[in-house]
């Protein structure tokens, strides 16, 4: 028989295990190694059953167990050692109190959809959710005081399985927030805390707010399944990325404009401290700049002096190098929902202007979230080198005349969180071997590490994959087949001592999963190679509504079914964080290949390379800028194919031929201890090389110096004496606009170099500028020059403001125009060419591409 409902009852602990719960409930555990053995010891088996979940851990220990550990000093002794050591890292200084002055912000606001930060809390689809996990994880250690904003899904994404003819199949398991490490943030009353959102139609949707404790960093989760809600909006924070537009909408809005709600609250009811800087990683959370917009209107400023301020402390990050993967809503549809009273002060036509795609190639009438999110943030990235390239290009549009290059979008690229991903036998080894648990800051190339030692643990972690592959799809037969026990061939699927290759990931189309099927017959060889085998494990998730990523999924599982080849290449059901940190471990060779430049990072690689994975990818997203030819191979990208199937024919071609000839024999060349030398140098220089580069330290400290910063102290340079600089900002941006349309360079002399220009020549320029009624000091009048290419077309370019000499500003009335001098070097030999530009110029702007304004010479 069923239960018709289902809830979670909390443990009771005795006193002398107080601690544990202290310990359950801060998300610390997920990447602390002796707390997570703590609770492993207090039952090893209900400890894997509780897929590693401390709470849940809890609720199934029986009494007598209970009183038996609080009767033992030891384990006693043990807990009270962790909870002590978790108060000394929640208190102590770190780098960021170390390193950053007392100017540094007190609080940063970052809000994202997804939070993955450990398989006990399912509030993730993927890499964006992973990556704000980590972001956090790694704030938290290195003291950053970022407070977390995001939704608490009731069904999280999605449980999936795969029918028996391949199919991908989801279901949507309700949790239960009792049994998970949240707590509400309430009044002094008792009473929750909520936020209330303005509807169309005089209804209002309300949210409680979800504490979740991610070692020092706090993060809100707000939930609309409460009782103050109407049926239908109970539902709005049912599953992450579901339903419709509308549906999707309402989320954005309870995420952008609630989060920044719940933050003020969680301000007024705690001592935490008022954020001074927001990140907005990805557009789905760009609603909270209209929400503080509002605030500041309310405290006196116009829209547009509001604006000024909100750009001034906002950092947007971009993870997609598509416009598809673009939150876009019907322009009626935003008109409707801020037609109320959502924003008090805020008008709809301000709003709109905002998201609206009103530029070269735009869409009318459309609106466009990562659109609002770049021009509500003063300062933008995205997430590795080349998809800062791509994103320049993809909203070049936004900034009209300005070369590629100068489009205001820097990168950081993407790093993962060490603790959380590397294997707790590689960090044992850097321990007792190399004298730290930190195998990023571990000496790799240190004789103290053997290459046998090496090569063991690396076997070992191969082994726990193979053990966990076969485990999984055991449960996954029992499902299927209740009450037949597991099939001959399973005991045989996959072998400890075989070359192992990982696959896994979202499967959209553009990541290519059946890549490797391009040619089944060579594939079929290169698995079954009696000198040479090779297996290959396979993972990941389709979106419920992308019926060709099923058909990609139900095509690789076919072909795994396959007698021959199922101890070969195995499909894994239902990818998340457990499976995860056994399989990017587990792998000799971790695979990628989607559609160059379409992986913004993908940073499954780099949570394989921590652990002295080699990769095999397309030179795509991260692996673009880290490949050195010793930390893996590159598959050649085939950018000039004449259509995607012949792109996907050489491009698979060069896969197999690297897997025949480079990676399987050199996997394969042991020496006499069964050590394959040449292997273990390209492990040695992995982990030495890219685990200090590929660490989210490394991410978030570089947040921190070139954005985080630069913003607090921007927000603080504008809203100082009352806003006043704010209101100065906007006039002049309002002076600058009008007049920009007849601003132009009306001719350009040269000269001072000879009839044939040399090395060590000075080029002499005079430029006369009509400013329109602007002042010198208004503009900056710049020669852009470099080498000269077809069309014109300047490359490796430089820039030289015009000043009459070095250091001063030369400025002359000359027939209605304003004479702007200077000199360039002649520094190399080749083609020359150089043009003149006019920008505006303020102190409080981030760029000067950031009105969308130039002036060029022609």
């Amino acid at each position: 028989m069923k239960a018709i409902r289902r809830f979670t009852v909390r443990t009771v602990l005795p006193e002398a295990l107080g601690p544990l719960e202290e310990l359950a409930t801060n998300l610390r555990w997920s990447w602390h190694l002796p707390t997570r053995r703590l609770f492993e010891d207090i039952s090893p088996e209900l400890w894997e059953e509780s897929g590693h979940d401390p709470i849940g851990l809890l609720g199934e220990i029986e009494p007598r167990r209970l009183q038996e550990l609080a009767s033992d000093t030891g384990f006693v002794g043990r807990a009270r050692a962790l909870v002590d050591d978790l108060h000394t890292y929640l208190t102590e200084p770190r780098w960021y109190q170390q390193n950053c002055s007392e100017d540094a912000p007190k609080a940063i606001g970052y809000f994202s959809p997804e939070f993955g930060i450990a398989a006990a809390l399912p509030q993730y689809s993927g890499g964006l959710g992973i990556l704000a996990g980590d972001h956090l994880k790694s704030a938290s250690d290195l003291g950053v005081p970022i407070i977390g904003v995001g939704l608490f899904y009731r069904s999280g994404y999605f449980a999936q399985s795969i029918s028996p003819d391949g199919w991908q199949q989801e279901s949507y398991p309700v949790l239960d927030p009792d049994g998970l490490p949240l707590s509400v943030l309430r009044h002094p009353d008792g009473t929750a805390a909520q936020v209330a959102l303005a509807l169309p139609g005089g209804r209002a949707l309300y949210a409680r707010i979800w504490q979740v404790a991610v070692g020092r960093i706090r993060l809100l989760l707000l939930d609309t399944d409460i009782p103050e809600n109407e049926d239908a909006l109970r539902s709005v924070t049912d599953r992450l990325y579901g339903g419709g537009g509308e549906h999707r909408l309402l989320q954005e809005l309870l995420l952008g404009i609630g989060g920044v709600r719940a933050i003020k609250l969680l301000t007024e009811l705690t001592d935490a401290a008022a954020p001074e800087v927001f990140h907005t990683n990805e557009g789905h959370a760009g609603f909270l700049g209209l929400e503080r917009i509002s605030d500041l209107i309310g405290s006196g400023l116009s829209f547009t002096e509001a604006l000024q301020v909100v750009r001034a402390g906002t950092v947007f990050t971009t993870h997609t190098p598509v416009p598809a993967g673009i939150d876009r809503f019907d322009a009626a549809l935003i008109h409707e929902y801020f037609s109320t009273d959502l924003l008090p002060g805020v008008e709809i036509e301000d709003v709109l202007l905002l998201g609206a795609e009103n530029y070269e190639g735009g869409t009318p009438n459309t609106f466009n979230m990562a659109v609002m999110g770049l021009r509500l943030g003063q300062r933008a990235n995205g997430v590795s080198k080349l998809h800062g390239e791509v994103s320049r290009g993809m909203f070049g549009a936004l900034w009209p005349g300005f070369d590629t290059p100068d489009v205001p979008i820097t990168s950081v690229t993407n790093g993962v969180h060490a603790p959380t991903w590397t294997d707790p036998s590689l960090v044992a080894l850097s321990s007792d071997r190399l004298g730290t648990p930190d195998t990023a800051a571990a000496d790799w190339n240190s004789p103290m590490v053997s290459d046998s030692d090496l090569w063991n643990v690396r076997n070992g972690m191969r082994a726990q994959l193979v053990a966990d592959a076969r485990k999984r799809v055991s449960a996954a037969w029992a499902v299927q087949s209740p009450g037949v026990g597991d099939p001959v061939w399973l005991s045989q699927m996959l072998d400890p001592n075989v070359l192992t290759i990982g696959f896994a990931r979202r499967v959209p189309t553009y990541k290519r999963l059946t890549l490797m099927l391009h040619d089944q017959e060579r594939l079929r060889a290169i698995l079954l190679s009696e000198q040479h085998p090779v297996q290959i494990v396979v993972a990941g998730k389709s979106h419920p509504a992308d019926e060709e990523g099923k058909r990609l999924i139900q095509k690789l599982v076919e072909f795994s079914q396959d007698p021959d080849i199922r101890k070969r290449l195995v499909f894994l059901p239902n990818y998340d964080i457990g499976m995860a940190q056994l399989l990017y471990p587990g792998t000799d060779v971790w695979l990628n290949n989607p559609l160059r430049p379409l992986e913004a990072c993908g940073t499954s690689g780099m949570k394989a390379a921590l652990n002295g994975s080699l990769n095999l990818s397309i030179l795509d997203g991260w692996w673009a800028e880290f490949y050195d030819e010793e930390n893996g191979w590159a598959i050649p990208s085939a950018d000039s194919a004449g259509d995607s199937a012949e792109r996907d024919k050489l491009e698979a071609n060069s896969m197999y031929d690297l897997i025949e000839h480079q990676i399987a024999p050199r996997f394969y060349d042991r020496n006499t201890d069964g050590v394959p030398v040449r292997w273990v140098e390209a492990i040695r220089h992995t982990l030495s090389t890219l685990s200090p580069e590929l660490s989210a330290d490394r991410m978030v400290r570089e947040y921190v110096e070139r954005l985080y910063l630069p913003a607090a102290t921007a927000a603080r340079a504008i809203s100082a004496d009352s806003y006043a600089p704010a209101r100065s900002l906007a006039e002049w941006k309002t002076k600058v606009m009008a007049a920009w349309p007849h601003v132009s360079v009306t001719h350009v002399e040269s000269g001072g170099v000879d009839a044939v220009p040399q090395v060590g020549d000075e080029l002499h320029v005079r430029a006369h500028v009509n400013l329109a009624g602007l002042t010198a000091d208004d503009v900056a009048v710049e020669v852009v020059f470099g080498r000269a290419r077809e069309g014109d077309q300047l490359e490796n370019v430089e820039r030289v403001e015009l000043t009459g000499t070095p250091g001063s500003v030369h400025a002359a009335q000359f027939n209605g125009t304003v004479q702007f001098t200077g000199t360039v070097p002649l520094a190399r030999a080749g083609s020359f060419g150089y043009n003149v530009r006019v920008v505006p110029r303020h102190p409080l702007l981030a760029s000067p591409a950031e009105l969308g304004l130039i002036a060029v010479a022609s």
